[in-house]
């Protein structure tokens, strides 16, 4: 086999390398040197994480976190940034707000991630009795908590989403009653100041081109190019803040 040296990479060795200059510095100006990233949410952030390898660039899963974490920290290697992700599976706005103080306040972020909302949707068709309303009324409020003890934390919000064409998703079932759940997540990002990234729309248009299965096989839960869909719809709005 060739060895690879010096010589070989020659001027394309400086391509590969991350970016260390300030010309950064324009983009992601929501994100400040040495900051600290946070990822909320349920199982579509949590992806399998590791719950005792919780480090800041660590115990991230295999999702949208990761892969939004490894672009941040090549691109922005200058920054030293931190990204913790605490999503936990099958949570709902309510069961965050239990959790909020350890898992979210106490890190004191810079920038705080939040998605949820789909199993505050998905549970009622269960054995889960909350509707569109206690859905608003517990996300404003967590907020509004989050908002005083962190008063200069920079909110994202994503748009909870189903691909249903192809999935195991009944269409019956989740429409249009899902639809005010999106409506709502859009609305508190407003009211907030926050980004918001329509999640939807990503998967709807990415879904035109190949079989929706390709990027979530259940209608929820994203396959790796799905989350790579979302790091980079994640990124593209963290970018503009």
């Amino acid at each position: 086999m060739r060895s690879i040296t010096t010589a070989t990479l020659g001027a394309a060795g400086a391509y590969w390398l991350p970016s260390t200059t300030e010309k950064n510095d324009e983009e992601f100006s929501a994100i400040p040197r040495d900051g600290i990233i946070l990822f909320q949410g349920d199982s579509i952030t949590d992806a399998g994480r590791n719950r005792n390898d919780e480090g800041p660039n660590t115990g991230l899963g295999g999702g949208y976190a990761f892969l939004a974490t490894a672009e941040l920290r090549k691109s922005l290697a200058a920054r030293n940034i931190s990204c913790y992700n605490r999503g936990i599976s099958g949570n709902k706005v309510f069961q965050l707000s239990g959790r909020w103080q350890e898992d979210a306040l106490s890190l004191a972020p810079d920038l705080l991630s939040i998605l949820i909302g789909v199993n505050d949707y998905w549970h009622t068709l269960n054995d889960y009795d909350g509707t569109v309303e206690v859905y608003k009324q517990d996300f404003r409020k967590l907020l509004r908590r989050t908002k005083e003890q962190l008063p200069e934390v920079t909110l994202v919000i994503g748009e909870p989403f189903v691909v249903l064409e192809g999935s195991s998703v009944n269409r019956e079932q989740w429409m249009p009653d899902f639809r005010a759940y999106q409506k709502a997540a859009r609305e508190i990002a407003r009211e907030f100041d926050a980004g918001f990234i329509p999640y939807q729309s990503v998967f709807d248009e990415a879904s035109k081109a190949v079989a929706p299965t390709y990027w979530t096989a259940d209608g929820v839960h994203p396959t790796l190019a799905g989350s790579q869909l979302m790091a980079e719809a994640w990124l593209q709005t963290v970018k503009r803040m």
